[in-house]
């Protein structure tokens, strides 16, 4: 992975102190995600807030390579392989978990996960 890709899931991420989300972006909240939410056409339910911890915490950590789309997609299917994986993930967020959830997350969502013309789900 080159450089220009390697801080695009996650450029200049720093946390913040928010109770019950330990690796949230330091520009983020729980109401940003629930406004982000309202105009996706999503009710968010305990299951949604867990992917949104789950990513903020994959995207707090470094990775060697930085992750990418599939990096992501495969740690949150290993994340909630239990619930069903990726599957599971698609229920809760029918345009894509990690377009949707990123979305919800405060993270920058993944090259190719938002581009109608490459077949996202978006």
């Amino acid at each position: 992975m080159n450089d220009s890709t390697q801080d695009f899931v996650r450029p200049g991420y720093e946390t913040q102190p928010i109770p019950g989300f330990p690796h949230a972006p330091f520009d983020w909240s729980r109401e940003q995600a629930e406004e982000v939410a309202q105009t996706e056409g999503l009710t968010l339910t305990e299951a949604h807030w867990q992917v949104v911890r789950a990513l903020q915490e994959i995207c707090a950590h470094p990775a060697e390579p930085a992750l990418n789309a599939r990096d992501l997609h495969d740690a949150l299917d290993e994340h909630f392989h239990a619930e069903g994986g990726i599957k599971y993930l698609y229920e809760l967020f029918p345009k894509g978990p990690l377009a949707q959830g990123c979305l919800l997350a405060g993270l920058e969502p993944p090259a190719g996960t938002q581009d109608k013309g490459m077949g996202s789900a978006v």
